[in-house]
């Protein structure tokens, strides 16, 4: 029984598929439906102000610690911003799909990313980035250790930014599927309790999509600073 309960709470986190094909990419690109496309007007309404507001708004707080350089990197980090909080709040929807729950996916998004920003890094200024593995002052008998250290320190970079917004995204998803659970126990046996722990679930989902912006914002804060140091 415990076996079946298990298999069920994570049932959510599989990847739907229909005839055999992974729905995955489709569920990514039914987000795009969500960005309000502006038409061939002169007058601009309320919602197109408010959308290049916000994106202003993010973009210049994005880029602030990146110099001028690493600015050519603008378009693609709100690109990825703008995707990933629409992914993890589709999540948030009845009968949906959230594709960020998906560790292989964050990996596939945070690999390519800080590898070129360590690239660009070797390629602009080798000998500062190299530097970076070598704190200065160093003792010469703790230089290999340091060394080794500061380059797992660098390799497990793109693994932690892909396993928090992972981790974060499934541990709110799962309190929420067992505390929805425990509602649908309770409304049999006790109303008032049941009550009271469908308003803990409400508050529960207004923090699921606080954290949902929140870590997109990270993710993609984070690949700026990772940035920053290399150009």
């Amino acid at each position: 029984m415990t076996l079946a309960t298990n298999l069920n709470l994570f049932d959510q986190f599989l990847v739907p598929k229909l005839f055999g094909m992974s729905l995955l990419i489709p569920a990514m690109l039914l987000t795009t439906l969500l960005i309000y496309n502006p038409q061939d007007r002169w007058l601009s309404n309320p919602l197109t102000t408010l959308q290049a507001w916000l994106i202003a708004k993010t973009t210049k707080q994005i880029m602030t610690p990146v110099n001028k350089p690493g600015h050519k990197w603008s378009l693609m980090l709100i690109s990825l911003l703008t995707m990933l909080i629409l992914n993890n709040l589709l999540g948030l929807l009845p009968y949906t799909f959230t594709p960020t729950t998906q560790l292989s996916m964050n990996m596939a998004l945070a690999l390519p990313l800080w590898l070129a920003t360590v690239l660009i890094g070797l390629r602009n200024k080798p000998a500062s980035s190299l530097a970076h593995l070598l704190p200065e002052g160093t003792p010469t008998p703790l230089i290999p250790i340091l060394i080794l250290i500061e380059t797992i320190s660098l390799l497990i970079r793109p693994i932690a930014l892909a396993v928090r917004l992972t981790a974060n995204l499934t541990a709110g998803h799962l309190l929420m599927h067992l505390i929805s659970t425990a509602v649908l126990n309770l409304v049999t046996t006790s109303t008032l309790l049941a009550g009271l722990t469908l308003s803990i679930l409400a508050l529960l989902m207004l923090l699921e999509i606080a954290v949902a912006m929140i870590q997109a914002y990270v993710f993609t804060l984070l690949l700026s600073l990772y940035l920053q140091e290399n150009v």
